[in-house]
Formats: C-alpha cells, structure tokens, sequence
C-alpha cells in the first residue's frame, strides 16, 4: 500500500509521541506514587487528553490550510481521536494482566523500545541510510525520558510522599 509522504509523518509522529508520551507518564507515576491506579488513571489520561489534543490540532491545522473539505476535517479530526485513544489503551494491556506493576511497566517499555527502533529501522531504510545510527539515536532518546520521569516521579515521591 502507497501512502502519501505527509501521511507517512504524521504517522510516524504519533506514534513515536504516543509512545515515549505514555511510557514517560507511565514511569513517573511508578515511580512516584507505586500505584496501580495512579498508573492505569494516566494511561486513560493520556488516552483521552493526548488524542482529543492531537485530533484538535490536525482540525485546526487543516482548517487554517483551508485546502480540505469540512468532510475530510471532521474524518481526520475523528482518524486522530480514534488512532491514538485506541494506541494510548494498549499499555493498559501489560498493566492489568501482570500483577507486578514495575514487571508490567518495562514490559511495556521493552515492547514499545522494540517498536521504536523497528519504526526507526523503516525509516533509516526508507531514506537509504543505515539503521543502527538511527535506531540507536531513537532509542537512546526515548530511554533517556524514561529515566529522567523516573527519577523525577522518585524526587516528588521523596519530597512529598
């Protein structure tokens, strides 16, 4: 299947933002609070808040373009809201299947680091150049937000908790 290029980013924006957006939240809660609430409560926050944000600003995008139809903005406001609220309730999936709350973070950490880097490997592919730079620049970006949130999340918990 043949996607437009603008498609493609856009694509790939979100993804990569919904990743590193909730796994960040995710591992700040962790380790903020050690609550499986508080956990599967930013999950749904981010699920919510996260996809009616990015489904305002592609409306608002297109309707300051002024190239697409009111048709077409209400299906790409709806595609967004739909596309990341349904990706965002994917990690709730580890959360409420493993009863260990920090095992099912870095499950969805491991598995979400994975997609990264194979989204980084088509990419890299996709422009001909190689894919361990890429990847590992990817990787290394996303792992430095999780140990920043977390260490921030054990800040506010030390200091308030």
């Amino acid at each position: 299947m043949h996607l437009d290029k603008s498609i493609k980013v856009w694509i790939n924006f979100w993804i990569t933002s919904g990743i590193i957006t909730t796994l960040g939240l995710m591992v700040w809660l962790l380790s903020g609070t050690h609550s499986k609430l508080a956990v599967i409560g930013g999950i749904l926050t981010i699920a919510i808040a996260d996809a009616l944000s990015d489904a305002l600003g592609i409306r608002v995008s297109q309707e300051w373009s002024g190239i697409s139809s009111p048709r077409q903005i209400w299906e790409s406001t709806i595609a967004t809201f739909l596309a990341k609220f349904l990706f965002a309730l994917t990690f709730m999936i580890p959360v409420l299947l493993i009863n260990n709350l920090f095992t099912a973070v870095v499950v969805n950490a491991i598995r979400w680091l994975i997609a990264l880097g194979y989204l980084s490997y088509t990419i890299a592919k996709s422009q001909k150049r190689g894919a361990w730079p890429v990847i590992r620049d990817h990787v290394i970006m996303a792992i430095f937000v999780i140990v920043v949130t977390y260490f921030v999340g054990m800040l506010i918990h030390s200091l308030i908790g």
